[in-house]
């Protein structure tokens, strides 16, 4: 088996059947190029962080209700979910540059419309249509930084992606401080920033990638081979959907200004970009179902710890900072332990399938998390944290007695995946083929 500038190639029938390694050929324009499509990245992420907060907080001062608007903020994910696969079908129709700019046009658009039409019914429906848009822009971008990529830069690239997707979903939060959440400034702010990511992008992407489109793997193909993997992700999308969709939400109810409700998700997200790559390292150096234990029963305890600390007080947003830590690596855990059993040929299938198990949990999370808590209380929201890391730490600790791991030797590589990125973005990791095993599952 020799690698080439397309894939891994099988000398018995000379076919391609592993994920594609793109040298940088007459399209690759290297890091330079690459760095405009990551300010773009930047600047979108940094509108969309903006709007998921602002929103938040809204759905309060407009007296949605808690269950309403878990349902608003869920329909985000919906459209993220169902627009990664639109997506595809649109870049082999019209090509990548078209597509980026009318989606991008279209969720800049959706941002002032929230001003027009201010009821559940059409904020679900602009909220699913922003979810779409992004998810497809975000098609788009992994799809250039793949035609981009080197072996001696993928690595770099994947590393950039993810501190312009977490760092400007956090500097969007930061900016609910900027305006009155009840005015029009800050819709206005979030258009213009989305608008704004055209100009890099658009500009420095010249000519259209060939597009990779992963070779499908079943659900259940993918529970069979790593279980443990597909349920990791699930309950993680569970937890993220729920901190991010209705955390703005809990913390509104619960009287707090807004530079503390800022602050109240910047500790998280803080915490996810401080925590990806030491908790990656120690799960390649060590049993990574040990590891994703360990994590999944940290993030549980302190959401559980959450429930006795007083809202909004120092101490709240240091243990949010922890808790970011632990829940969010804890998706890159589970793509890397599915990683770890599934066939080179299949990597990008399984990723696609676990973006889309991930995507169900996060719809599912904002919709448990709101109707919790309203027909109990706001601080309930911490107990569906709870829960969704306590299955995880329950299913996992049954498996690690039940079936034996693969060596530490023989893992990959776990690499900080960036939050709701597409399965596009798996072609960036750098992983020889593994062979299918068949002796047991982790």
């Amino acid at each position: 088996m020799a690698e080439n500038a397309v894939g891994w190639l099988d000398e018995d029938d000379g076919g391609v059947v592993g994920g594609p390694l793109i040298e940088a050929g007459p399209t690759g324009r290297g890091l330079g190029a690459a760095r405009a499509l990551l300010v773009g990245v930047l600047l979108i992420m940094v509108g969309n962080g903006l709007q998921g907060v602002l929103l938040g907080v809204r759905t309060e001062s407009e007296g949605f209700g808690l269950a309403v608007s878990g349902l608003v903020m869920a329909c985000y994910f919906l459209g993220f979910m169902i627009g990664t696969r639109l997506a595809e079908h649109f870049l082999a129709a019209v090509g990548h540059i078209r597509v980026f700019a009318a989606l991008s046009s279209m969720a800049s658009g959706v941002s002032i419309l929230h001003l027009l039409w201010i009821n559940p019914t059409a904020w679900a429906l602009l909220r699913m249509v922003f979810g779409l848009c992004i998810a497809g822009v975000y098609v788009v971008v992994e799809s250039w930084l793949n035609d981009m990529a080197t072996n001696a830069t993928r690595g770099r690239l994947l590393s950039m992606y993810m501190v312009s997707s977490m760092g400007g979903l956090t500097l969007g939060q930061l900016l609910l401080n900027g305006a009155d959440p009840n005015g029009f400034e800050l819709f206005v702010i979030s258009s213009v920033l989305i608008s704004a990511a055209l100009v890099p992008i658009t500009l420095s992407a010249t000519s259209a990638p060939p597009l990779v489109v992963p070779v499908p793997l079943s659900l259940r193909q993918l529970v069979s081979l790593a279980p443990t993997g597909v349920l990791t992700a699930f309950c993680a999308g569970i937890s993220h959907g729920t901190l991010l969709g209705v955390g703005a939400v809990y913390a509104a109810y619960e009287g707090l200004p807004n530079s503390r409700i800022a602050l109240f998700l910047v500790a998280a997200t803080a915490g996810a970009i401080a925590f990806q790559w030491p908790l990656g390292l120690l799960s390649d150096r060590m049993s990574r179902r040990a590891v994703i234990f360990a994590v999944a029963a940290a993030a549980a305890a302190i959401a559980g710890f959450m429930l006795l600390i007083e809202p909004g007080s120092a101490l709240s947003l240091v243990l949010m900072f922890c808790f970011g830590g632990a829940t969010f690596p804890l998706y890159s855990l589970g793509i890397a332990l599915a990683g770890d059993w599934v066939p080179s040929s299949q990597l990008n299938g399984a990723s696609a399938a676990l973006v889309r198990t991930s995507g169900v949990g996060a719809v599912i999370g904002p919709v448990i998390g709101g109707v919790v808590m309203a027909l109990t209380a706001p601080w309930t929201f911490f107990l569906v944290l709870v829960g969704a890391h306590a299955v995880v730490v329950a299913y996992t600790g049954w498996r690690i007695v039940a079936r034996d791991g693969i060596p530490v030797a023989e893992q990959g590589e776990c690499v900080p995946w960036p939050m709701r990125a597409s399965a596009m973005a798996v072609n960036l990791l750098r992983r020889p083929p593994l062979p299918l095993r068949r002796n047991g599952r982790p």
